[in-house]
C-alpha cells in the first residue's frame, strides 16, 4: 500500500518557479533542499523555541540540551542563511546578539512544534516496537 502521492498540481509552485509545481518526491526538485534543512534534528528544536521570543545564544545553548556551541552556531548560521532565522546584532560592547524568527521561520514553527510534541508524546511507543523487532529478528 504505502503514501499515495498527491498530484502535482495541487502542490504550491516554488517562488522563483511559478511555472513549475513543486514534488517532494521528485529527487531533482528544489523542495528537497528545504526538507533536508528542516529536518535537521536540531533545527526542529531551535525554530519553536524561538516562537516565543527572540533569544540570546546562551540562552538558547542552555534550553537545548546535549547541543554544542559549534553545532549551534551552525544551525543559526543555516536557518539564517535560509530565511528562517534573523540576526539581530545590537553593535555593543560586550556584544549583544539575539535571534528570532522570520516571518517564513514562524510558519514553519507552529508544525515543527507539533512534531516535537509528538516525539514526546510518542517515544514509548517507538521504544517498545524497537525491542518487540529485535526479539523478532533477534
Amino acid at each position: 500500500m504505502g503514501i499515495e502521492k498527491p498530484s502535482s498540481k495541487t502542490l504550491a509552485p516554488v517562488a522563483d518557479e511559478a511555472e513549475t509545481a513543486a514534488d517532494v518526491w521528485n529527487a531533482g526538485c528544489p523542495s528537497r533542499r528545504v526538507l533536508e534543512l528542516i529536518a535537521n534534528k536540531w533545527a526542529l528544536l531551535v525554530i519553536p523555541l524561538l516562537r516565543g521570543k527572540p533569544l540570546r545564544n546562551n540562552e538558547l545553548l542552555r534550553q537545548v540540551g546535549g547541543i554544542s556551541q559549534k553545532m549551534l552556531t551552525q544551525t543559526l548560521r543555516d536557518l539564517e542563511l535560509n530565511g528562517l532565522v534573523l540576526r539581530d546584532d545590537r553593535q555593543t560592547v560586550p556584544p549583544h546578539v539575539e535571534y528570532r524568527l522570520s516571518a517564513l521561520g514562524l510558519s514553519l514553527s507552529k508544525t515543527l512544534l507539533a512534531v516535537d510534541r509528538w516525539a514526546e508524546s510518542n517515544h514509548a511507543a517507538i521504544d517498545r516496537a524497537q525491542q518487540e523487532a529485535r526479539a523478532r529478528f533477534g
